[in-house]
């Protein structure tokens, strides 16, 4: 081993050391601790007992039974936990998990979700060691280090976007294909809006990534489809129960409305999609949705007409990769542990790095800003000094505030995804004439 791969995996460690020892002597601090856990595993223990967990009451009542401290509870976190907002296919990969007591199984969840995110960040670290192994160290060592909040939450986006990592890097380097087919079907399963434009990549590339994509959906299909006709029976309306359960939590103030005046939106574990400036100026749902998608679109359409029409080489899988990983979290629901995803534009940003010139510093400019506007320990940092403040709640300085929280993440995600965009279709451009040779 080089000793640039050397320094390179030290930052890896180091990230992962803080990850472990953070996030675990949070867990057990935070008042509400594993809370985003609580929601998959009360709806699923709720389901093992025949009933609908998609209806409140039924899933209050087994978390007021059997839940642990759930007297101590606030009236948001009980409706947290009892509003089921995932799809049926999640039931698939939770119940296990329900059939097991609270305590080994939260343990179990937590273990798997450091685990996991620990081995997605040393894969992702390989694919950009080839070309940068100090650049990937470190800023794949600055993801682990300010990962702290899926520790305490224990929200799935930990195992989810670890999954997905684990599927890119098995599909890219052909070695444990069937294990990366397996990763990818139980992330579509969990959270499709984290993994989905990633398969989309596979499928529209056409060759052996078509046939992955496939085998994939096929998976997921195995996997989801007695969850989605159990749940038929036992919840005939459940469709209904789920858009009334989004749409409870989306109301104006609520925790996952984008505007100002939520209660979930800004601050730590924010929400990063693109829903949150328009909000600032249009107020209005149809609005700001309509707007967000169509910012979005002529990326998203490009890029599928880039990757429809050009060969995959590495070099351009990265590129699309990394481009489609940073606009998909911005036109729909995110917030800010989903964008550990971005690990997976590390690798493009190490290649651009490697070849020199203002595109790779822009590349590395970008990158670093975007993690570190989605790491944790930034904004608790900011969060911590903002409070020392005691703002008034109206003025010049206290706009400013707001601006920091609502305006640079989006902005910066939309700018790593137009670069690698950009890079893309140039990459396109010049190696088809080659390829048509």
């Amino acid at each position: 081993m080089t000793r640039a791969r050397l320094d390179g995996l030290y930052f890896l460690l180091l990230g992962s050391l803080v990850f472990l020892l953070l996030g675990a002597a949070l867990e057990n601090a935070f008042p509400a601790g594993m809370l985003d856990f609580k929601v998959l595993y009360y709806p699923a223990r709720c389901l093992l007992q025949h009933g609908d967990p998609y209806k409140e009451n039924e899933v209050l009542r087994i978390y007021q039974t059997q839940g642990r401290d759930s007297s101590r509870d606030t009236e948001v976190s009980r409706e947290i936990v009892t509003r089921y907002v995932y799809l049926p296919t999640a039931f698939s990969v939770t119940v296990p998990f329900a059939m097991l007591p609270w305590g080994p199984a939260h343990h179990l969840w937590m273990a798997l979700t450091m685990g996991s995110l620990i081995l997605a960040s040393y894969l992702a670290w390989t694919l950009g060691a080839n070309s940068a192994p100090i650049v990937s160290g470190a800023l794949i060592g600055f993801v682990l280090a300010n990962s702290e909040v899926l520790a305490i939450l224990g929200n799935s986006a930990g195992i989810v976007v670890s999954l997905c990592v684990v599927a890119v890097w098995c599909f890219l380097r052909d070695r444990f294909v069937p294990v990366g087919i397996v990763c990818l079907a139980v992330s579509l399963a969990v959270k499709p809006h984290d993994a989905g434009l990633i398969w989309l990549y596979f499928l529209l590339a056409g060759g052996i990534y078509r046939r992955r994509a496939l085998q994939v959906l096929l998976v997921t299909l195995i996997l989801g489809t007695p969850a989605v006709l159990y749940i038929s029976n036992v919840a005939p309306n459940w469709i209904q129960e789920l858009h009334s359960n989004l749409a409870a939590f989306a109301v104006p103030g609520g925790l996952n409305d984008p505007g100002l005046a939520s209660s979930g939106a800004h601050g730590l574990n924010m929400l990063l999609s693109l829903q949150t400036i328009i909000s600032v100026f249009y107020d209005n749902p149809h609005i700001y949705n309509s707007i967000s998608i169509l910012v979005c679109a002529p990326f998203f359409l490009l890029w599928v007409v880039l990757t429809l029409r050009s060969r995959p080489s590495l070099s351009k899988t990265w590129l699309a990769i990394a481009s489609i990983t940073a606009i998909s979290l911005l036109p729909f629901y995110h917030r800010q542990y989903d964008a550990k995803l971005l690990l997976l534009t590390v690798p493009a940003c190490a290649m651009l790095w490697a070849e020199g010139g203002r595109i790779g510093r822009i590349a590395l400019i970008l990158n670093t800003a975007g993690l570190v506007l989605t790491g944790d320990l930034p904004w608790a940092i900011l969060f911590s000094f903002i409070n020392r403040l005691h703002l008034a709640t109206s003025g010049l300085l206290s706009r400013l505030v707001v601006g920091v929280q609502v305006f640079p993440t989006p902005l910066v995600l939309l700018s790593i995804g137009i670069l690698y965009l950009w890079a893309y279709a140039k990459r396109c451009s010049t190696e088809a004439p080659s390829q048509a040779a």
